[in-house]
């Protein structure tokens, strides 16, 4: 019995043991499931950080990652997608490999642990059995001993009494006998009892009982190498991504590598690069000479280069005053100079009048301020397209410098030729379309396709004489052509005669006579600005009338972009009035018009006058 409850402790001692092996895993299995989902949310930190700081698409970010140093940023932002991406295969590769099949072999293990000490408790109430049928067994053939000796006695006692009758003496034989007959009877069977429950004990112990053990031990090595191998797969699943990643990190150090700091500066550089040339040296002005002060040739505020004059009066053709093309006429008809007006001459000669109205002495303006001004000045925009789209931009670019001018024309021409060839996919789709509508009516109408194309062939005719139009700028940018043509000059018309309609409202936007931003005057004008169709609607305008005659009292060489040339003793029609700023608007004649300074002439006014 002591054995038995020893054997009893045993089993008690593994089944806690084994369960302890199984919550040892399962414990380990928590452990790689929250380290996968470490991984996941790091992988997800690292690709919404990589995303934060991606250029956004059609932004200004998206042209700064032009130069090395962002490019290899990028690359830097991109690798370390891929390196979140590596972090993912580990996780889910860690869930799978580990996880999901460390959680099926669980369930198993405990299925197999639960029959094994199943059969052990089985094996250990079949013995006790066993032991305790013996234990009866010899209970009971101890007994029937018993009974047997005490009928003998009572015979043999009853056979040695004299007064007992001969019957009773032969009763208590019988029953001597009986008793002797069954302690026989329990004697064998206790003898097959015990050599049963000796070889039951006997498999018990040397069979089943170390069947069960070892395949408890089998199962609970089982569950040492499982897990040893599951942390074996959880270094190798590190290692497998070790390449990749250091292949990220090689990426990143090839991209860091690849910055090119003279590139970068040299893009820099092209970026906003101007074109114009440096302006040229400063002539000396003698204040000595009591005579008109000589503006240079090189001057920076007039700058005209070669000694070439700009055209008189009655040319279509101006000089180009950079950056804007405009005509004398139109900026007579729409702004009066800013600068003050030149002083007369100091002798006035024998033809003008004694007491005319002598002009204010007029403070000459330091060539440093000048220089300063030069340097510091931003384009005024005279452009009537502009205004009427919001204040754009004129469609030429004619606001920016020449360089810059250029690469956004060039930018404009390719847009424009990608918007050809997509309307051309789309006509060569619709016509494919309507001919299998020819050949197959059933699959719809080709008549329903004519409209379509027709717009498409409108819309393609458009595109192309808008990029002949860009193209012409651009020729005259780069100095391929000396001026558009006639034909591109129309062509241009037909898009821009509608914008005319915003002029009025640059009147108050003026310029000096000197012209703002005249810096490439020089390199310009070779390149005479043809004359448009937007021109050609303000020369058809109603002139303004006149208000009064004057006569020049000194001669006036209008060089500026404005003015006009007047010659001493002339009579001219006044069309408006000083406004403070010391100039008056003349007109010669219907094409001739444009400012002189107010003390060059004097006035008539005529309320009553009427239009010349």
């Amino acid at each position: 019995f002591f054995f038995f409850n020893s054997l009893q402790d045993q089993f008690d001692n593994l089944e806690k043991h084994t369960q302890w092996g199984i919550d040892v895993l399962e414990k380990y299995i928590k452990f790689v499931k929250e380290r996968t989902e470490i991984e996941l949310s790091y992988a997800k930190q690292l690709r919404n950080l990589s995303k934060k700081y991606q250029p956004k698409k059609n932004s200004k970010e998206e042209e700064e990652y032009r130069y090395t140093s962002t490019r290899a940023f990028l690359a830097t932002l991109n690798e370390m997608n891929d390196y979140a991406g590596q972090h993912e295969v580990i996780s889910e590769n860690m869930t799978s490999l580990i996880t999901a099949e460390l959680t099926r072999y669980v369930q198993e293990l405990k299925q197999e642990r639960k029959s094994h000490f199943h059969d052990g408790r089985k094996a250990q109430q079949h013995i006790e059995t066993c032991w305790k049928q013996l234990e009866a067994s010899k209970r009971r053939f101890e007994r029937d001993c018993k009974e047997a000796d005490r009928a003998q006695q009572y015979f043999e006692k009853m056979d040695a009494d004299i007064n007992v009758t001969k019957a009773d003496v032969e009763k208590a034989r019988q029953q001597a006998q009986l008793r002797h007959q069954m302690a026989e009877d329990s004697k064998a069977e206790y003898s097959s009892t015990l050599q049963k429950f000796n070889s039951e004990q006997h498999e018990h112990y040397y069979t089943h009982i170390p069947n069960i053990f070892q395949k408890i031990q089998e199962m609970e090595e089982r569950r040492i190498v499982r897990i040893g191998e599951s942390m074996k797969t959880f270094a190798e699943v590190d290692r497998q991504v070790i390449p990749i990643i250091g292949k990220c990190l090689d990426e990143i150090t090839k991209a860091a590598e690849s910055v090119d700091h003279k590139n970068d500066s040299q893009m820099v550089i092209e970026a906003f690069k101007s074109g114009f040339e440096p302006p040229g040296d400063i002539d000396f002005e003698d204040f000595t000479q009591p005579m008109k002060r000589t503006v240079s040739e090189s001057s920076l505020s007039n700058s005209r280069g070669d000694g070439k004059s700009e055209p008189k009066f009655g040319s279509k053709s101006k000089g180009k005053l950079w950056p804007f093309i405009k005509k004398n006429k139109l900026m007579s008809l729409l702004t009066s100079p800013h600068q003050p007006p030149p002083p007369p001459p100091a002798s006035a000669s024998p033809s003008a009048v004694p007491n005319g109205p002598q002009s204010p002495k007029q403070q000459k303006e330091p060539l440093s301020h000048r220089f300063n001004e030069f340097m510091t000045s931003k384009p005024k925009i005279h452009c009537f397209r502009s205004l009427k789209r919001g204040g754009a931009g004129p469609e030429d670019f004619s606001n920016l410098p020449p360089e810059q001018r250029r690469k956004k024309l060039q930018q404009k021409v390719d847009e424009l030729n990608r918007d050809i060839q997509k309307e051309m996919d789309s006509r060569d789709a619709l016509t494919k379309m309507k001919d299998v509508y020819i050949k197959n009516p059933q699959m719809g109408d080709a008549a329903s396709v004519d409209h379509r194309l027709a717009e498409l062939g409108q819309n393609i005719e458009k595109l192309r004489l808008e990029v002949q139009k860009f193209e012409g700028w651009l020729a005259e940018v780069e100095g391929r052509l000396p001026a558009r043509t006639e034909q591109s000059r129309r062509q241009s018309g037909v898009y821009e005669a509608q914008n005319a309609s915003g002029v009025n409202s640059c009147a108050q936007d003026r310029e000096s006579p000197d012209g703002s931003y005249t810096e490439e005057q020089s390199q310009e004008t070779e390149m005479k600005v043809p004359a448009t169709d937007f021109d050609d609607e303000f020369d058809d305008e109603e002139p303004l009338p006149t208000i009064g005659t004057c006569k020049a009292l000194y001669t006036f060489e209008g060089q500026n972009e404005g003015t006009i040339s007047v010659a001493e003793g002339e009579m001219l029609y006044v069309i408006e009035e000083d406004k403070g700023d010391g100039w008056t608007r003349i007109r010669r004649n219907e094409d001739e018009e444009g400012y002189v300074p107010t003390s060059y002439v004097e006035v008539y006014l005529d309320k009553n006058a009427k239009g010349a």
